[in-house]
């Protein structure tokens, strides 16, 4: 999978790529640069159980504008 497409999965979750590299244990700089190359099978499952967590704990990006307002 390419790394446009992790970004836009990320995207489509309702969550920010920081948010994905901080559960990652990643700096988001340094999952910025990660994303400039294709991912294998392994990493994208990494991604996707990550945002599967912050989708869980209420993460959203939708849910952070809420709780600004």
């Amino acid at each position: 999978m390419s790394g446009q497409e992790v970004k836009a999965l990320i995207l489509s979750s309702g969550l920010r790529c920081w948010q994905v590299a901080e559960e990652l244990g990643m700096l988001d700089s340094n999952f910025s640069r990660r994303l400039r190359k294709p991912f294998d099978e392994h990493a994208v499952e990494k991604v996707k159980a990550a945002i599967e967590k912050l989708k869980a704990a209420g993460a959203t990006t939708t849910n952070r504008k809420e709780e600004i307002q």
